[in-house]
């Protein structure tokens, strides 16, 4: 009995082109570019705090940071408040302007009465006196003025102080004029020659110039507000005839200014 033969399956020739399969993709990690490391580090190597010999640094490092990020929350804080403090000032000041529109009050000289120049005599010290009646005027609608204690007002001859005296104690009501006389006396005030030829020359020409300096201690009220207590300021540049009881003004010019401080 014959054996049926089977015929091989003869190999591809080289002619055929073979048929290609794409690769399954691999299981494995990509390699990496050229030039480029990868460190591999087992996981209980790993710390997710710092070692110890780092802990003490570490701990330093993290109190200064919040140390640090206190003090900025607390110049943060002091400097709004200041600025908010400003502002709620500046709006007080701006609505108390507009509300009660402010002026400046008026000082003025209306009469001086001098005594005590005697200028036959160089050698003899002078005790003058000047009477002066100073004019304050308020020319405001809804502000009152309180002098207080503690004013001055000083008469110079040059850069000479010859007497002093204050004002008196009172408050000036809205829309007011005051007239108020103070006394004012020097003693034992000693002149150079060329000072005492210098009065008398002047005193005949009929023009001997005074400087009056008035500081007074004041406050003001506001409505049912009445505020810290603050310097006027008052120059008065005047100049009289003669150098007796009966003088008269020949010309004034006053300043005014404040200390608010």
């Amino acid at each position: 009995m014959a054996e049926r033969v089977h015929p091989r399956d003869s190999p591809p020739s080289s002619d055929e082109h073979p048929i290609l399969k794409p690769a399954p993709p691999s299981a494995e990690k990509p390699i990496p570019q050229p030039g480029t490391y990868v460190i591999q580090i087992p996981k209980d190597q790993v710390y997710r705090v710092p070692p110890p010999e780092n802990a003490r640094r570490y701990t330093h490092l993290s109190k200064r940071k919040s140390s640090r990020s206190t003090c900025c929350r607390c110049c943060c804080c002091f400097l709004t408040t200041i600025l908010s403090l400003l502002l709620a000032a500046a709006i007080a000041a701006a609505v108390i302007y507009f509300v009660f529109r402010p002026e400046a009050p008026n000082y003025s000289v209306d009469n001086v009465a001098i005594k005590g120049f005697n200028l036959t005599s160089s050698s003899s010290p002078l005790s003058p006196e000047f009477d002066v009646t100073v004019r304050a005027h308020n020319p405001n609608d809804k502000i009152g003025i309180y002098y207080e204690k503690g004013s001055s007002v000083k008469i110079y001859y040059e850069d000479v102080n010859l007497c002093n005296g204050a004002l008196p104690v009172f408050y000036q009501p809205t829309n007011n004029v005051t007239l108020f006389e103070t006394a004012l006396k020097g003693s034992r005030i000693e002149l150079t020659s060329a000072a005492l030829g210098s009065l008398s020359n002047d005193q005949k020409k009929g023009r001997v110039p005074f400087t009056l300096k008035l500081r007074a201690p004041v406050k003001i009220e506001v409505g049912s507000i009445t505020t810290w207590e603050i310097t006027a300021k008052v120059t008065c540049k005047i100049t009289v005839d003669k150098l007796t009881a009966a003088s008269k003004i020949v010309s004034k010019d006053c300043d005014y200014g404040v200390d608010l401080w």
